[in-house]
């Protein structure tokens, strides 16, 4: 971090590896969509000289791991990694989408890495920065894993240094601003006519030193009188920052005392104030121009990451038990010790078929030996869990990703990352242990898709292949749940956003070779009695040999929510006989679930048979199942029959600026406002019940309306009765569908 001199220490065409711990950092970019983390990824493996030019690997491949969908839509949509070597270090790069229908995405690169890099655009509006890296910087706190600000997009006109990193401050600095300051100042050119000014090169602070990048190379040269002034500014308030989170509780005293603080003492504290994570210095940085070698900032970047990002040896582990849950002391990260590690990530490719992104903990991964695979991946909350994995799988080979290459590997120590082919039947959040001692991670959370997409096969042939399709997009994509509705009997796939969606559907017939239709998706409604009625259920016919003859009455009436179908026989003087009367209620309950309206579940009556009549040779168990079913239909036609629908309970967590408006939505949607109360600083939760008609879109809408800033949970309440005119139209509806109109 101050004036060092640095060898090329690239990796291209060959895999980056490590010998031991020490020497590893695993760094997880995140930002908004559009910040630039992927081409930051690309200049920081340029300068790295893992590759001959931004963006290519010297080998042909691309750095970006993107897929089809991915130039077509030009966002990142899933995690790539990218290993460099800098100095020594070995550093994996992963590259986490911004856009928020890929969270999913973004926590496994947080459960692999040690450290952040928050990638915030000059370019961007304050709201985006909030919107989507508030919640991770929260998240990345209450664990402290150390975290630094790199702002892209200086060289676009309007854009302030100085502005973004006040933003920063406000945002992440919380009681404390002064923990969020700048390393480096930026330095431009001439502004032009359109107001862009070229970024030439960086004032070190600590250095005192200037970083010309405008021939190409980087050059060291003394600051010009013109920039002391804002230099000496921001380097006392910078030193007074570092000192404040010193050990050395003497140093701020003789700091203020007139004492020049030597250099290395203040990168020395700087570094350990980064790796607790107490520190979040800010930095700059720029892809190279043609025919530079080196990006604006690369450098700089590469020297905080080595220098003041911590190795695997300091990052605590998640807890581990047994199989059958109890409690195991965490193990060191340690190449020799007892193999831990976990699946981060799971893709498919064409040729080798299901590929794992491992972290390894603790011990070594070797190709070919057996390991133990345990647990069920990971789970959104409130669903019942994925089929559970308890077996042992031989490692097939490793290699170490590098976008889309893959680079062959002899073993992944700890602390590393590496790609493993044919782990079997593991899934994202899979531990992978020693047979002899099997062990389970903690998995982390993952959050609820929330947004449903009925779809249907598109021809007979996609209809053999879908079942397969969707299990596979499943399993490669925990933020992703398949229901198969037994009410609706359609297929959902619910997910957390429309990109996701897209995303779903075009891998569905680009990978797997399926080809889908969406469909409106169906709200599971119920029907009731809203009074009292009675029916009359004649099933008489005589066609030669056996006739059918049953003769049934019954009375019907409504029970309170949540009662179902209950069947009561008072039939006197065996006018139906005993053994029939099993089949009358067979009967009354096949009907009740096919509904006696508009074609949803009855529930909620009780249906007493009191009267029949039977045919000593003509009566049968089909005649009175018949008998039955016509009864409840005359019984309904005698009424009026009361559409149900499910209503949630709705928890929206919100800014405080955004709660006028979200319980205003909540209200427009038929929703009733049960409470508000705050959680955490600046925050409040709202609850709500809203009807499920009325919520499907929600993930769609609270985005907007919140500018990103919010989340919500659902979970299913009760069903109630639905207003009559909606319920009118949904009848139409129907009789219309049934008609063909």
């Amino acid at each position: 971090m101050g004036d060092k001199s640095h060898a090329h220490t690239g990796a291209a065409g060959r895999a980056a590896t490590a010998d031991r711990p020490s020497s590893i950092r695993n760094v997880v970019l995140v930002g908004h969509s559009g910040s630039g983390k992927t081409t930051l990824v690309e200049a920081l493996a340029q300068t790295a000289g893992a590759v001959n030019r931004a963006g290519r690997v010297e080998d042909g491949g691309t750095v970006s791991d993107y897929d089809e969908i991915e130039h077509r839509q030009q966002r990142s949509v899933q995690l790539s990694v990218v290993p460099v070597e800098w100095g020594g270090y070995k550093i994996n790069l992963l590259d986490t989408p911004g856009y928020a229908d890929f969270v999913g995405e973004l926590r496994a690169g947080l459960r692999a890495a040690d450290a952040a890099l928050f990638v915030v655009s000059a370019a961007q509006e304050a709201d985006a920065v909030v919107g989507t890296t508030r919640a991770v910087w929260e998240e990345c706190a209450a664990v402290g894993m150390p975290r630094a600000i790199v702002v892209t997009h200086l060289d676009t006109a309007r854009t302030s240094f100085d502005g973004m990193t006040r933003v920063c401050g406000e945002i992440f600095g919380g009681d404390d601003p002064d923990a969020v300051l700048p390393l480096y100042l930026p330095v431009l050119g001439a502004e032009g006519p359109d107001g862009h000014a070229p970024l030439t090169g960086l004032t070190g602070l600590l250095s005192q030193r200037i970083f010309d990048y405008s021939s190409g190379e980087r050059k060291a040269t003394p600051p010009a009188d013109d920039q002391q002034t804002p230099l000496q500014d921001a380097r006392s308030r910078l030193i007074e920052g570092i000192i404040a989170e010193s050990e050395d509780e003497t140093l701020m005293d003789r700091y203020l005392g007139g004492e020049d603080i030597d250099i290395k003492t203040l990168i020395d504290d700087l570094e350990r104030a980064v790796a607790r994570g107490t520190f979040h210095p800010v930095l700059t940085a720029a892809p190279a121009t043609d025919g530079a070698r080196q990006g604006i900032g690369t450098i700089e970047l590469l020297d905080l990451i080595t220098g003041g990002f911590p190795t695997p040896l300091e990052r605590p582990l998640p807890a581990v038990t047994t199989p059958q849950g109890a409690l195991r002391p965490a193990p060191a990260c340690d190449p020799e010790g007892p193999l831990v590690a976990e699946v981060v990530k799971t893709a498919s490719d064409p040729y080798v078929g299901r590929v794992s992104l491992v972290r390894v903990f603790s011990g070594t991964l070797r190709p070919d030996e057996t390991v133990h695979v345990l647990g069920h991946g990971l789970t959104d909350p409130g669903h019942e869990p994925r089929p559970f994995h308890d077996a042992e799988v031989r490692v097939g080979a490793l290699s170490a990703p590098f976008g889309k290459q893959q680079r062959a590997l002899t073993s992944c120590i700890a602390g590393d990352l590496a790609c493993v082919a044919k782990l079997g039947s593991a899934e994202t959040g899979d531990t992978l242990s020693a047979p002899d001692d099997p062990l389970l991670m903690e998995p982390w959370t993952m959050p609820d898709p929330l947004l449903p997409l009925a779809i249907e096969a598109h021809s007979k042939a996609d209809e053999d292949k879908l079942s397969q399709g969707l299990a596979r997009l499943v399993a490669e994509d925990p933020t992703m749940r398949l229901e198969q509705n037994q009410d609706t009997h359609q297929v959902v796939l619910w997910c957390l956003g429309e990109a996701h969606q897209d995303v779903a559907l075009d891998r569905l017939r680009t990978r797997y070779g399926v080809q889908v239709d969406s469909v409106p998706h169906r709200v599971p409604l119920r029907e009731t009695f809203a009074g009292p009625s009675t029916g009359r259920g004649r099933h008489v016919k005589q066609s030669g040999g056996h006739g059918q003859y049953a003769i049934c009455e019954i009375d019907v009436e409504p029970l309170p929510p949540g009662s179902g179908i209950e069947f009561v026989d008072k039939v006197v003087g065996g006018a139906v006989p005993r053994q029939f009367i099993p089949s009358v209620e067979k009967g009354v309950r096949a009907q009740a679930a096919r509904g006696v309206a508009a074609g949803h579940p009855l529930v909620d009556v009780r249906i007493t048979l009191r009267d029949g009549k039977a045919h000593s040779v003509d009566s049968s168990d089909a005649a009175f199942q018949a008998a039955g079913a016509l009864a409840l239909r005359e019984a309904a036609a005698d009424t009026r029959i009361q559409l149900l629908e499910p209503v949630s309970e709705v928890q929206v967590l919100i800014p405080d600026n955004y709660v006028g408006p979200v319980m205003s939505d909540l209200s427009g949607r038929r929703g009733r406002v049960v409470g508000t109360e705050q959680s955490g600083p600046g925050r409040t939760l709202v609850r709500a019940e809203v009807p499920e008609l009325e919520i499907g879109r929600y993930a769609i809408d609270l985005r907007s309306l919140s500018h990103g800033t919010g989340r919500f949970d659902r979970s299913y309440a009760r069903h109630e009765p639905m207003p009559p005119q909606l319920a009118d139209h949904i009848r139409e509806e129907r009789e219309n569908t049934s008609n063909g109109t």
